[in-house]
């Protein structure tokens, strides 16, 4: 079985190797021209139901379990703010208590007068079996908090904003990982064949070399060399095979199935700035982790407030309707009462942990303010070192290019000397590696190349399914906040769990 398709790769490439297999077998003539159509099987045209980059990152748009779970964590997010203003609203309380009550009253007896029989008067006695129950209910509405209400409500909306742009970096992550995992899969599988053929081509001049020896044109010496340049590419070829293995599991995880006839991809420059710095002044505005950054500095700044409405008074009113029937135990006793009572708290003193609090939340706000400094510098950073690697692959492709070519007509020409005696096995072999080198180095600039446009549209924030045109539905997250930003009652989220 070939290699691709363990790998499930592209069949085209399946083809070009087998040829190069063959050609090899025929004879060394063609080898060359053959072996040339593998340093550009990335690319080469893919059938039409090849699997493509865009419908690759559309898969992990849709699936990936680390967006899923980062959209989950937005969605619980937005219930902070329902919980906010919560503060705005009446507390509801009905009780009720029923039970039963046995009563025994005796009276205090009367001492006896014996000269007046007539004015004994017997102990008084009562009793009364009775089932006191009653209830009620209170509702209680807060007037003034200090404004912590409207500062939790602030909060909560601005962990919102923070949550979701942290999905929108979860989701820039996962599709970047998923670009560099389709490209190391075609890389791999290139270079698979490549060394695959190289083995043929070495087995094929082994046997030469062995043949020449038994007719003294060569020595020894030459059979070695061929025997060990065998065992060296033999060795490169299971390294390579592994290293295949490792690409098609991360592309597994990333994307969610194997890769199974992958297309050619070409780099997504035409989305990007012409010049470094206009990439860096994009990414200090539209990069989701500085704008969490920035929502987390609200954040902070809304603790400070709801901190503070500890030291205000809090203003309250509180109504009350209660109904008793066998009052206090005795059977048919009934009460009704109806309350409503106004309170004021103004807290004086309570230990100086609620200064604490406001010091503290001053100094997290600090941190925050810091930390959204920081992020920027790391944006910063990370757009210039993308930028350097993308401009590095562009270079190396175009001397990979020159390399390759140059290479070619040097194994050409060393051939064509060692048929006439003026090179040794040793030439040929050596010249033969080096053409191989600089066409994995041809492939590996063509991924880089690649995969580097990707990480610059990531560290502008660019990279999203949007502006790649996915054909994916794209995920709205205001829609599950404008579901449950004013839900008043009820257990069951908006998808009906």
């Amino acid at each position: 079985m070939h290699q691709c398709e363990t790998a499930s790769i592209d069949c085209a490439i399946v083809r070009a190797a087998s040829g190069v297999e063959s050609a090899v077998v025929r004879g060394r003539a063609r080898w060359a021209g053959l072996l040339a159509g593998v340093s550009v099987l990335l690319l080469a045209a893919s059938h039409a139901s090849a699997e493509t980059m865009s419908s690759a990152l559309a898969r992990a748009y849709a699936s990936n379990p680390d967006i899923n779970q980062q959209r989950a964590s937005v969605r619980g997010i937005d219930e902070n703010i329902p919980k906010a203003k919560s503060g705005w609203l009446p507390k509801v309380n009905a009780s009720a208590s029923v039970g039963a009550q046995y009563t025994y009253v005796r009276a205090a007896p009367t001492r006896i007068d014996e000269s007046h029989p007539t004015r004994q008067r017997p102990m008084g006695q009562k009793y009364d079996d009775a089932t006191p129950r009653s209830f009620g209910v209170t509702a209680t509405e807060t007037l003034f908090d200090g404004f912590k209400t409207l500062n939790s409500v602030r909060q909560a909306e601005s962990q919102t904003f923070a949550a979701r742009e942290l999905m929108r970096n979860t989701e820039q992550t996962v599709l970047l990982n998923a670009a560099t995992s389709y490209m190391n899969v075609l890389r791999d599988t290139a270079i698979v064949n490549l060394r695959r053929n190289n083995i043929s081509v070495l087995e094929e001049q082994l046997r030469q070399t062995r043949d020449r020896f038994q007719v003294g044109e060569v020595t020894r010496t030459d059979v070695a060399q061929a025997e060990a340049s065998l065992a060296q590419s033999r060795s490169d070829f299971f390294a390579a095979q592994a290293s295949l293995q490792a690409s098609v599991a991360s592309y597994r995880q990333y994307v969610g199935v194997e890769p199974k006839k992958l297309a050619p991809a070409k780099p997504v420059e035409k989305l990007l700035p012409k010049a470094l710095k206009d990439a860096v002044s994009t990414s200090q505005v539209d990069h989701p982790g500085i704008a969490a950054a920035l929502h987390n500095v609200d954040v902070a700044a809304a603790a400070v407030k709801v901190a503070e409405a500890a030291l205000y008074p809090n203003v309250s009113v509180t109504g009350a309707l209660n109904r008793a029937l066998d009052y206090q135990g005795l059977t048919g006793q009934k009460s009704f009462s109806a309350s409503v009572t106004g309170q004021v708290n103004v807290p004086l003193y309570q230990g100086g942990a609620e200064y604490a609090t406001i010091r503290q939340a001053k100094e997290q706000l600090g941190q925050a303010r810091l930390a959204a400094d920081l992020q920027r510098d790391q944006i910063r950073a990370l757009v210039v070192t993308a930028w350097g690697q993308l401009e590095t692959a562009k270079a190396q492709l175009i001397s990979g290019q020159a390399a390759v070519t140059a290479a070619e007509i040097a194994l050409n020409g060393v051939r064509e000397e060692a048929k006439v005696g003026q090179r040794t096995t040793f030439d040929v072999l050596t010249a033969q590696q080096t053409l191989l080198n600089t066409r994995v180095v041809l492939v590996t600039a063509q991924r880089d190349r690649v995969v580097a446009s990707y990480a610059v549209l990531s560290a502008m924030g660019h990279l999203s399914a949007g502006r790649l045109n996915l054909t994916a539905e794209l995920y709205d997250p205001t829609i599950h906040l404008d579901q449950v930003k004013n839900k008043l009652i009820g257990v069951r989220t908006p998808d009906g769990r």
